[in-house]
C-alpha cells in the first residue's frame, strides 16, 4: 500500500477509511475500561499530541450510531474479541469539543457557546422525535438548536441531551469532552477588572460539566482532555471516581505522542529510514511519565514533507499552532529573577523546580513555580528524568524545536528591552577609541541579555552583529576581503568611515588581552582594510569575549585614510 500521510486529520472514520497511516493507539480503550473503574478521567497533555484523533476513536469505538469494526480490523483492540463484543458500538456517545468557544468578551464567548450545543443537537437532531423523550427535554433540545436557550438551558445542556439519549437507547451515555478547558484559558487571556470576563465564563462551564458529571445517573463514564487540571476552581468537586493524568503521571504516558518504535515504523513505511537521527534531534525528548515520546504532530508534518521533497529540512511546526504567550509572561516578570533559570535551559542543562498538575487560571501568574508549572504542562519543557516521581523535578528543553521556540520569544525580549542609550554609549566609545569603556558597555550589555549556545563563538558574533544592525547600520559579516573574511565590517557611509572587528572566544579571563591582539594581528595580516577605498577613518577592534566578559583592543595605527 503507498504510504499516505493524513496531516491534521482528527477523525478517526477519515483516517481509516482514506487508507492514512496511522499508529495504533487503540490499546488505550481497553486499559480504560477493563483496568479502571474511573466514572470520569482527564487526560491533560500539550496541544497537537493527538487528544481530538484519540476521542474521535473512542466515539467510532463506542457509539451505538455507527458500525465500527471494519475501520478498527487489524488494530490492537480488535484482538481484545469478548470485549469488542461487549463494548464496540453498544453504547450511546455524546462527543463535545469545546476548541473554539473562545471570543474578545463573554457574550461573544457565551454566543460561541451557543452555536457549538446548537451544532450537537444538529448532529443528534432525531432525538426528539423518538417516543419514549420527555416533552419538556425536547422543547429544550428545540431551544437549543435554534440557538435560543435560556441561561439555564445552556448550564443544564449536555444532561439535557444525556437524558434524551438514554431515553432512546435506553443505556447509559459515555461522555466525550475534547479541550475542555479552552472557554476558561482563553477568557483569562482577556480579561480586565472591569469586565469579569473569568469569572462569568467560569460560571458557565461549571454549570455545563457539573450537571453532566456530578451525580448523572444516565452517564456511563466520562472521558474528558485539556491542557492544565483545573483545581481549585471545583469544576470536578464532587465527581465520583475521578481520576486525572498528567504529563507527571506514568499510566497512560505512551498514548499521546509517538514512542522511538513507532517513528522508526512511520520512516521505514515511508521509506525515509535515513531521516531517523534529524527527527529525533527536534520532535523527540518529552518524557510523560515514564514514557520518552516525539510530537505526533511534528513527525507527521516532516514526513509528509520528506515523501514531497527528499531533502527537505527540518522546521518548527509547532508554533504555529500554540501561542508563545505564556513565555513572554513569565520573563516579563521584574519579580522572577529567572534570566539564569533560561540560560541554563537553553545552553542545554536542566533545572530543579517544584511543580503541581493541579493548578487555577486565575492564578497562573501568582508565583514563579506556578509558571514553570504551565510550561511544562503546555510543552515548552519536559521532564529531564524518567524516573522522577517527587513534586520537585529536573527539566529541561525537550528539543531542538522548542529550543528555537525559546530562542525566538526570550532572547528577542531581552535583546528588545536593553536600554537603547547603552547601545550607542558603545558606539560613541568604539568611534572614539575609548577601549576601556567600550569593553565595559559591551560586558554590561552581556549580562542583561541571555546567552545560549553554551558561549560560542558565533554567539558573542550573533550578539554583536545584532547591536549593530539594531542601531541602523550597514553591517557585512564573513564577507570576503583582502586574505580573508573579517567578522563584522560595519559601515558609516555618511561619515566615509569603518570598523572591522574580528572576534574571539578566550579560554580564560588571563587570556583575553592576548587574543585581542591576536585578533589585530589577523586583520592587519589578513589585509582586511583592502579595498576599503573612499573611507577617510577605518578603525580595527579586536574584541575577546570569555563567558559575561568583553575586552576590546584597537590598532590605532590604521585610524587613517584607507590604503591605496
Amino acid at each position: 500500500m503507498d504510504f499516505k500521510v493524513g496531516v491534521g486529520k482528527s477523525d478517526f472514520a477519515d483516517l481509516r477509511n482514506s487508507g492514512n497511516y496511522y499508529v495504533d493507539k487503540t490499546e488505550i480503550i481497553y486499559e480504560l475500561v477493563y483496568d479502571t473503574d474511573n466514572k470520569v478521567t482527564l487526560f491533560t497533555r500539550p496541544r497537537r499530541f493527538g487528544k481530538t484523533l484519540m476521542m474521535s476513536m473512542m466515539e467510532n469505538f463506542f457509539s451505538i450510531r455507527k458500525d465500527s469494526a471494519e475501520i478498527f480490523e487489524g488494530l490492537k483492540i480488535a484482538a481484545h474479541k469478548e470485549f469488542c463484543s461487549e463494548w464496540m458500538n453498544q453504547y450511546p456517545v455524546l462527543f463535545v469539543s469545546f476548541k473554539d468557544v473562545e471570543a474578545e468578551n463573554f457574550n461573544d464567548a457565551f454566543d460561541m457557546l451557543k452555536v457549538r450545543l446548537a451544532d450537537i443537537c444538529k448532529e443528534y437532531s432525531d432525538l426528539p422525535d423518538h417516543g419514549a423523550v420527555d416533552a419538556d427535554d425536547r422543547e429544550i433540545f428545540l431551544r437549543l438548536k435554534a440557538q435560543n436557550g435560556t441561561y439555564a438551558d445552556v448550564k443544564n445542556s449536555l444532561k439535557t441531551i444525556m437524558r434524551m439519549m438514554q431515553a432512546v437507547y435506553g443505556r447509559q451515555v459515555i461522555f466525550l469532552l475534547d479541550e475542555y478547558d479552552v472557554p476558561i484559558a482563553k477568557a483569562n487571556e482577556k480579561d480586565t477588572a472591569a469586565n469579569e470576563f473569568y469569572s462569568a465564563m467560569l460560571d458557565v462551564i461549571r454549570g455545563v460539566m457539573g450537571t453532566a458529571l456530578k451525580d448523572n445517573e444516565y452517564l456511563k463514564f466520562a472521558v474528558i482532555t485539556g491542557c492544565l487540571h483545573i483545581a481549585k476552581e471545583s469544576i470536578f468537586t464532587g465527581t465520583n471516581n475521578f481520576v486525572s493524568y498528567s504529563v507527571l503521571d506514568e499510566d497512560f504516558s505512551e498514548y499521546f505522542g509517538f514512542l522511538d518504535c513507532e517513528v522508526a515504523e512511520i520512516l521505514s513505511a515511508a521509506g525515509r529510514s535515513d531521516k531517523a537521527d534529524v527527527i529525533k534531534e527536534w520532535y523527540d525528548g518529552y518524557i510523560f511519565g515514564n514514557s520518552s515520546l516525539y510530537c505526533p504532530w511534528d513527525v507527521m508534518n516532516y514526513v509528509s514533507a520528506l515523501r514531497k521533497r527528499r531533502n527537505a529540512k527540518p522546521k518548527n511546526y509547532w508554533k504555529f499552532t500554540s501561542h508563545n504567550g505564556i513565555l513572554l509572561t513569565f520573563v516579563k516578570r521584574r519579580d522572577f529573577k529567572v534570566k539564569s533559570k533560561f540560560e541554563t535551559l537553553m545552553n542545554g542543562g536542566t533545572i530543579v523546580q517544584t511543580i503541581s498538575d493541579k493548578l487555577t487560571y486565575d492564578t497562573l501568574h501568582c508565583s514563579e513555580d506556578n509558571l514553570w508549572s504551565v510550561i511544562l504542562m503546555t510543552g515548552y519543557l519536559t521532564k529531564a528524568d524518567a524516573g522522577e516521581e517527587e513534586e520537585t523535578v529536573s527539566l529541561k528543553i525537550p528539543n531542538q524545536e522548542i529550543a528555537s521556540i525559546f530562542e525566538d520569544t526570550v532572547v528577542t525580549f531581552f535583546e528588545n528591552t536593553i536600554d537603547n542609550s547603552m547601545q550607542k554609549s558603545m558606539m560613541d566609545a568604539l568611534w572614539n577609541q575609548d577601549e576601556r569603556e567600550a569593553s565595559r558597555v559591551i560586558s554590561e550589555l552581556l549580562w542583561k541579555t541571555i546567552s545560549y549556545n553554551d558561549y560560542h563563538e558565533d554567539y558573542y558574533h550573533a550578539f554583536l552583529t545584532g547591536i549593530f544592525v539594531g542601531l541602523g547600520y550597514e553591517v557585512e559579516s564573513n564577507k570576503e576581503k583582502g586574505l580573508g573574511r573579517p567578522d563584522i565590517l560595519l559601515k558609516d557611509d555618511d561619515n566615509r568611515r569603518v570598523i572591522i572587528i574580528e572576534a574571539k572566544r578566550s579560554g580564560s579571563e588571563s587570556d583575553m588581552e592576548a587574543d585581542c591582539r591576536e585578533a589585530l594581528h589577523q586583520i592587519i595580516g589578513r589585509k582586511y582594510a583592502q579595498g576599503l577605498y573612499g573611507y577617510e577613518q577605518i578603525f580595527c577592534y579586536g574584541v575577546a569575549f570569555f563567558q559575561k566578559q568583553a575586552m576590546i583592543k584597537c590598532d590605532k595605527m590604521i585610524d587613517k585614510t584607507a590604503e591605496k
